[in-house]
């Protein structure tokens, strides 16, 4: 790696600056040698002396420039620099001529008058008392500011968080760094627990600090909502504390119960245990549990309706025929204030959600859709011929600050979704946070259908609201379990079927849609995975290299999605002239390159084109998992521009770019909710927590058209050997049960 340079110098033009974020380019000169530096600094002026530390780069339009990691401002002290940084306009009213006359009279005391003795500014012609008051508090300001970014910058902070923190505190940054820098991890985007400890380290704290020991519990908790649970019990969340402080247990318990007073976590046992929450997920399960129930209660009686009679006129006017189960799941969605209907691949989900579909509007009953994905969303339109629309886009997306880390929507109890019926798809992606807004949502007599596949991994965010759903027994559930004969043709789901229910996938049939391209290392799967997308599945089945997807069980190794996003960008996507690049830590980006969005972001904006290139539509937020293509890198304006698979254009600042990922390969986790036409997925090695059976169902069952799979036998039967369930530890399936038991008891009036 390039060594790191230093550069002293002043300050001699300000060529461009984000207000927003910092983002400065500026020239930097010292003895005739003038410099280009661009990073990110805090309201720089012309005149400044500025040391920066960083690394050469080479422009493609502006050529070699300095990227400041790091600097140390002072402010000029020489006649020559004090009057341009002056005259630059950060003081407002302070000109160019006003500028010299100051400089002229006080000299080198001019910066000591402006700040301590402002009543003498009044000597100059033109300035008011007022004027001198004002001026000097503007300066002192600046003043404050800049102390405050060199303060930061000794802890390690980067300039750009150093920005945000100070715009957060203003003149308290210095007093809360050095009593309790643990704010920052609940104050700044951005700044975790970790990087609030190395701060407070750096600032002399005490290890056994109580501030110290309260961070690292909610980061536990925070860490496990990751994982997917919504709570703790209290002993794993102790010993897991301890572990990352190596502090005694006492001082976390102690920790836990100030939290408590402090009503930033909430404690309640569930049957043995003591269960702790951050109050976030407690009261999302709370209000979900409650809303659920509301929406069951809150329904006409049917009774005396001939179903069967409007399922068979249904049946004839379609030309369709319905299993009884079908009929049964149809019955209920007419019935049922709250429907679950789940099944497997090829079991008839979409005739059923269709046939409902069809009965409610011929009652002239308004039905949306909506699914957790774009793809999702995207597929469910095309399944039943009615515009399906994400949940967030369904919910409209209020604009947040860039400090917010909690979803805010426009529709809510105030504003809810105008509809008589509601079918959501893919419920098992639905993480307890989004399922309580999206019931906010929800009119009282609002019908609510729920389809998914509980077989299928639980959502990424925490909670596991489809499994504790059906698994409270509150609310009805129809499993579609038979296998329709056009189904039965296909590889893909009889052999998704036969994974579920523990059995070995049937391998290489003729004329079938289900591969096994057997290699021994590790090396042999990647390049082989590389020749099927190149040349083999071209010529086999004439399907584009855009429809291939390779999905891996893991992130890191040499089958990880990581190490396969590297070797298949430079196979699929090699480097040209007219290709434009940016290298963001880790990753180069390249125009033409597959992308997805791996974190939630609400202020992010987006527009939609038609074939004229205008711009039909606009909106805000873009989600984990919205995948894309770089169609545009900009690097005069700092900017990557992106497609998405529905239509949305978005533009990036590059110092967004860590919410980007190469998407040649995605984890089967990320690929929940859509579908490719051909899945590829890597079986060799790896961790028997990440090798079972659940994962490849579900890498299977994203396939339309072809599964092909590389790599050892043994693993893939090991996989489907192993039917291990990490447990999530949520308790909206308690809840509701609970819930339900106290309202038909007299509890809540009845």
């Amino acid at each position: 790696m390039e060594a790191q340079v230093t550069f002293r110098g002043t300050v001699e033009e300000i060529i461009f600056h984000n207000a927003e974020n910092g983002y400065t380019v500026f020239t930097l000169a010292e003895d005739k040698v003038e410099v280009v530096c661009v990073g990110t600094t805090a309201d720089l002026q012309k005149g400044e002396s500025l040391t920066v530390q960083g690394h050469w780069s080479v422009h493609p339009t502006y050529g070699r420039q300095l990227s400041v990691e790091c600097y140390e401002r002072t402010i000029p002290t020489s006649i020559d620099g004090m009057k341009k940084y002056l005259a630059s306009g950060f003081l407002k009213g302070i000109g160019k001529k006003t500028a010299e006359k100051m400089v002229e009279r006080f000299g080198e005391a001019t910066f000591y008058v402006i700040e301590e003795k402002p009543d003498r500014l009044v000597e100059i012609r033109g300035i008011t008392y007022e004027k001198a008051m004002r001026t000097s508090e503007e300066f002192r300001q600046q003043h404050q500011m800049r102390r405050a970014m060199v303060f930061l910058q000794q802890f390690g902070i980067s300039p750009v968080y150093a920005l945000r923190i100070y715009k957060k505190y203003q003149s308290k940054t210095f007093d809360i760094l050095q009593t309790n820098p643990y704010r920052l991890a609940d104050d700044i985007f951005g700044i975790g627990f970790q990087m609030a400890d190395k701060i407070a380290a750096s600032a002399g704290i005490d290890a056994t600090s109580p501030f110290r020991a309260e961070a690292g519990v909610k980061y536990v908790l925070s860490h496990a909502a990751m994982d997917g649970h919504t709570y703790l019990p209290q002993p794993v969340l102790v010993e897991e504390a301890c572990k990352l402080l190596s502090v005694e247990a006492v001082l976390v318990e102690n920790a836990i119960t100030q939290l408590q007073l402090e009503h930033q976590i909430w404690r309640e046992k569930i049957e043995e245990e003591t269960a702790v929450y951050l109050n976030l997920y407690y009261y999302a399960e709370l209000a979900s549990a409650k809303k659920v129930l509301e929406l069951l209660q809150d329904q006409e009686d049917q009774a005396g309706v001939d179903w069967d009679g409007i399922i068979e006129q249904t049946e004839q006017r379609e030309g369709i025929h319905l299993a009884e189960k079908q009929k049964e799941a149809v019955k209920a969605a007419m019935e049922q204030g709250v429907l679950v209907i789940t099944g497997g691949p090829g079991t008839g989900k979409t005739t059923t959600i269709k046939t409902i579909i069809d009965i409610f509007q011929d009652q002239e009953l308004e039905v949306v859709l909506a699914a957790p994905t774009g793809r999702a969303a995207k597929r469910m339109t095309e399944a039943t011929g009615i515009a399906a629309q994400t949940i967030h886009r369904l919910l409209g997306t209020s604009f947040l600050s860039e400090d917010s880390r909690s979803q805010r929507f426009e529709k809510d109890e105030d504003d809810p979704i105008d509809a008589d019926v509601i079918i959501l798809d893919e419920t098992s992606m639905i993480d307890i946070l989004l399922w309580n807004s999206f019931l906010k949502a929800v009119s009282p007599g609002t019908r609510l259908i729920l389809v998914g596949d509980v077989d299928q991994l639980p959502s990424v965010g925490p909670g596991n609201v489809l499994k504790d759903l059906i698994a409270s027994g509150v609310v009805a559930v129809v499993r579609l379990t038979e296998i329709f004969r056009q189904a039965e043709e296909s590889a893909i789901i009889t052999n998704a079927h036969r994974i579920n229910q523990g059995l070995l996938p049937v391998l290489n049939e003729k004329h079938k849609d289900f591969f096994f391209v057997r290699r021994g290392k590790a090396e042999e799967v990647a390049s082989t995975i590389i020749s099927l997308i190149q040349t083999r599945l071209p010529a086999f089945c004439g399907c584009d290299k855009e429809e291939m997807q390779v999905l891996s069980p893991m992130r890191k190794g040499p089958l990880g999605v990581n190490e396969l996003n590297r070797r298949l960008q430079r196979a699929l996507n090699p480097p040209a002239a007219s290709k434009k690049e940016k290298e963001f830590r880790t990753t180069l980006f390249r125009q033409g390159d597959k992308v997805m969005q791996v974190k939630n972001n609400y202020n992010l904006a987006w527009k939609m084109r038609n074939a004229l290139g205008k711009v039909e539509e606009e909106g805000l937020g873009i989600f984990n998992g919205d995948c894309g293509v770089i169609t545009d890198i900009h690097g005069g304006n700092e900017e990557l521009t992106v497609l998405f698979d529905d239509g949305r254009e978005v533009v990036y600042d590059f110092t967004q770019l860590d919410e980007l990922e190469l998407s040649y390969a995605v984890t089967i986790h990320k690929s929940q909710g859509s579908e490719y036409p051909v899945v590829i997925i890597p079986i060799h090695s790896g961790p028997p927590m990440l090798l079972t059976r659940n994962l490849l169902y579900t890498a299977v069952t994203r396939a339309k058209s072809l599964v092909v799979l590389v790599g050892l036998e043994r693993t893939m039967e090991q996989m489907v050997d192993n039917n291990r369930q990490v447990r999530r530890y949520s308790s909206l399936a308690r809840r509701l049960c609970s819930l339900y038991d106290f309202m038909h008891q007299g509890g809540l009036g009845t």
